[in-house]
């Protein structure tokens, strides 16, 4: 069944859906939470249907307008306003995700309304008690996802996103950033209370993920001692994968320290198609020099489970195409190639946010110890015949960690979220900006630094207030 077609949503429902213009409004096509959830399988449909709407579309803009990727001659095809930097809150390429993770947590504020009213025995609580902290975390991860890409900034005092509680038609206004973390927080520290310590399914949330979120949450918070403790129980819980096993993951075929994955299958969205068009054979956005030249060519496994070489690519156009290609969601399906699951937490993200927090925490000579044996530890799992590094200061060892994310999560949505908290321009170098028209440098004063909040619900939402110079 594909859960996306599972409940018939208002098509003005809320202030998400951004083209209706009243809200008060009787709705007529729209189910009942009493009729539509019965009993724990309806319920179970109910969660599913919460997860459905999730998909790469932070990913796939964070790649675009960061330094990650480079723009090749041979994209015509595509919106390239991105890539330079020209958009604004009628640009769908960054402002879809608004209305996506809204959608979510519509539904996942429909389920948990709908829960004090199903039936259960004793036996039943504990699968009760899953299905609510699946969708209290659910909630609580989109709308961090919000916050890291349309909040102001990530100051305290910043400019957040409305935190929806509940399913209502109503004008929500901005929290602050704090005010915000501050609910992101007491969702998942419920949620984890309630997912029960047995259910291991990767493709739904555990309480594994709910401590995966919690540290990187904590990690744009910077509150650097909870993100030590939770990258740790993550850790311990899923070791990092083999060498061996590293390449299997972006083939879907092992599971190894993946923490929590979208699941694909045949007739869903590809990920692939964000940086490669099958049709024509176009490569839409290549492999930035400035990350390739970072990576040990040779030795570091993520590079040729990330990035391929095609000469003849390069041959037969007279240079006029790419012929380094993003490889990472290339997947195993050769009917449909670059369809495979979406990666949302990994192991190896966790011993960098640890590294990050522990060096933070403490940048004297305990703090920097420990924050150089996780990355030792990481880049000993990634790169063959590695020798470890020492690092006597701070700031030489935060600039190795930040490398070091640049490379381990390279096209999972991180590099220009990672430069925004530490405000960080985003710097192109002169190889990747042969098509970007001057879009060489983008400076935290500017207005694109964020991401402008959608034309559609600036009208709509009396209450709304637009990012800073849109």
């Amino acid at each position: 069944m594909n859960i996306k077609k599972i409940y018939v949503f208002l098509s003005c429902a809320g202030f998400f859906l951004l083209s209706c213009s009243k809200l008060d409004m009787t709705p007529t096509d729209s189910i009942d939470p009493s009729k539509a959830f019965r009993n724990l399988d309806d319920l179970n449909m109910g969660v599913l249907g919460a997860y459905a709407p999730l998909e790469y579309t932070l990913i796939e803009a964070a790649a675009i307008v960061s330094d990650e990727v480079m723009l090749p001659a041979e994209n015509t095809v595509s919106n390239t306003a991105s890539y330079r930097w020209l958009y604004n809150s009628s640009y769908g390429s960054v402002t879809s995700a608004w209305g996506e993770y809204y959608v979510v947590i519509d539904r996942a504020n429909r389920v948990l309304e709908a829960i004090p009213n199903v039936p259960v025995n004793a036996v039943q609580q504990s699968r009760l008690d899953q299905y609510q902290g699946e969708v209290l975390a659910l909630r609580a991860y989109s709308h961090f996802e919000l916050l890291k890409a349309y909040a102001s900034s990530y100051e305290p005092d910043g400019l957040g996103v409305p935190y929806m509680k509940k399913h209502e038609l109503t004008y929500p206004a901005r929290l602050t950033v704090k005010s915000d973390f501050d609910e992101i927080n007491a969702d998942l520290d419920a949620a984890k209370k309630l997912i029960p310590d047995g259910f291991n399914d990767n493709t739904r949330i555990t309480k594994t993920t709910v401590s995966a979120i919690q540290a990187r949450v904590a990690l744009y918070q910077r509150d650097w001692a909870n993100a030590v403790t939770y990258a740790s129980e993550v850790i311990a819980k899923e070791p990092l994968a083999s060498k061996n096993d590293f390449g299997k993951i972006w083939l879907g075929t092992s599971n190894a320290e993946v923490v929590w994955q979208l699941a694909r299958a045949r007739g869903n969205s590809q990920i692939g198609s964000a940086f490669f068009r099958q049709t024509g054979e176009i490569v839409l956005y290549a492999p930035a020099f400035k990350l390739i030249n970072l990576f040990d060519q040779d030795d570091d496994i993520r590079f040729e489970n990330y990035i391929t070489y095609d000469q003849s690519r390069q041959d037969n156009s007279g240079g006029k195409k790419s012929a380094y290609l993003v490889k990472k969601y290339n997947g195993n399906d050769p009917q449909y190639p670059g369809l495979t699951n979406i990666k949302l937490f990994r192991t190896g993200e966790m011993y960098l946010i640890r590294a990050e927090a522990q060096l933070e925490k403490d940048n004297t000579g305990t703090g920097i110890t420990a924050a150089s044996k996780d990355l030792n530890d990481l880049r000993n799992a990634r790169i063959f015949g590695y020798a470890a590094e020492t690092f006597s200061d701070k700031q030489n060892l935060l600039n190795a960690i930040y490398n070091e994310r640049f490379k381990e999560l390279a096209f999972e949505g991180h590099r220009f979220f990672d430069l925004k908290r530490r405000k960080l321009p985003v710097e192109r170098i002169s190889e990747d900006v042969i098509n970007a028209s001057g879009a060489v440098k983008l400076e935290p004063s500017a207005a694109q630094y964020c991401f402008p909040i959608p034309a559609d619900e600036m009208s709509v939402n009396k209450n709304m207030v637009q990012n800073p110079n849109y």
